[in-house]
């Protein structure tokens, strides 16, 4: 079976305080060996970064709020994200987000399918975020608890 399509991801958030504080230096602390761990895990494709830091805390694609940060990564499937998410100690740093970032009363990660070889831009992402808030969950924008498959390729 040819894989035709990946899994990309977006999650955002807005931290407690600037990145550069002192209550946020747990989660800056972090970053570097969850990031390893996920560009080693089983199924995963690409994460955003950028050259200055390797990851992507520099990115403010919220005009206006310089505490609203993104994560965006592409996936070979949803198993793979789910179990890098749930199965490795990336979870333990979910089990704090609190301590570092507000809850947001809107959806604040979205999934949707690329075609193999396609890196997300961040535009991109956003959109996807914008259209699970106002559609719901569908075939182009999803979540984990109402996942939809990957598109079929068609033999022609």
């Amino acid at each position: 079976m040819t894989v035709t399509h990946h899994l990309a991801q977006l999650n955002i958030g807005r931290l407690r305080a600037p990145l550069d504080d002192p209550q946020i230096a747990d989660f800056q602390a972090q970053l570097a060996p969850v990031n390893a761990l996920a560009e080693a895990a089983p199924g995963f494709v690409w994460r955003l970064q950028d050259a200055q830091t390797g990851d992507a805390t520099s990115f403010r694609p919220f005009e206006g709020d310089p505490l609203m940060m993104i994560n965006c990564s592409v996936w070979e499937s949803l198993e793979a994200l789910w179990d890098f998410v749930y199965r490795t100690v990336h979870l333990d740093s979910m089990r704090r987000r609190r301590e570092w970032f507000h809850r947001l009363a809107e959806a604040y990660t979205v999934l949707w399918w690329v075609p193999a070889g396609h890196l997300p831009t961040v535009g991109e992402a956003l959109d996807r975020l914008a259209r699970l808030r106002t559609d719901g969950p569908g075939p182009e924008a999803f979540t984990f608890a109402q996942p939809h498959p990957a598109p079929v390729a068609v033999d022609r």
